[in-house]
């Protein structure tokens, strides 16, 4: 099953997030398998790291490949690949069925966690409601330190300087905890 929220040109980054069950008796050749493909994904142009979740009760008794490019067509290189197609084909026997994809961009991305199962996403209302706080508690917080510290500054780039810190500090610092923290109800 894929389930695609992004459209082509869209830039990232981009998270992919693929699911898989192993058969009985061959978790070993999927770990060997995992740390191949990770190791020729990582040589590709955006390549930004990978997750790897072992089978659990979050997970459904699962592995879950979680990767992440840079931008859209970064990915789209990555998985038009003749790489990865060799390494998908070295699968063969080793797991049921076909791998459970799901792959976000822009504000979604900003909700992932990777003890998430790949399929379940949190609601757009409960993104938005927890977007507009944060947003709100750190803008405001910006401006009263930032606009006081370049008061020549044209207009443009006192917003440009404030919307590069929120964005940085919401993607790499606040984004995660609020996320984990909000976990059971976002995802509920």
């Amino acid at each position: 099953m894929t389930e695609t929220l992004v459209e082509p040109g869209q830039e990232g980054p981009v998270t992919v997030s693929i699911s898989r069950r192993v058969k009985p008796g061959f978790e070993a050749h999927y770990e060997d398998w995992l740390h191949g493909i990770v190791a020729a994904a990582s040589d590709f142009p955006g390549h930004m790291g990978v997750n790897i979740l072992k089978p659990s009760g979050a997970t459904d008794g699962r592995y879950v490949l979680i990767y992440r490019f840079a931008t859209w067509a970064q990915c789209q290189a990555w998985e038009d690949s003749q790489t990865r197609a060799d390494w998908v084909g070295k699968l063969g026997d080793i797991v049921e069925g076909e791998g459970e994809r799901k792959r976000v961009t822009g504000l979604e991305a900003w909700f992932e966690l990777p003890e998430v199962p790949a399929a379940k996403h949190a609601p757009r209302w409960k993104m938005s409601l927890v977007l507009i706080v944060v947003v709100f508690a750190l803008v405001y917080p910006l401006q009263l330190i930032v606009l006081p510290l370049v008061p020549g500054w044209p207009h443009w780039l006192k917003t440009l300087t404030i919307a590069v810190i929120q964005v940085l500090l919401m993607t790499y610092i606040f984004m995660p905890r609020v996320t984990k923290a909000l976990k059971g109800w976002l995802f509920a």
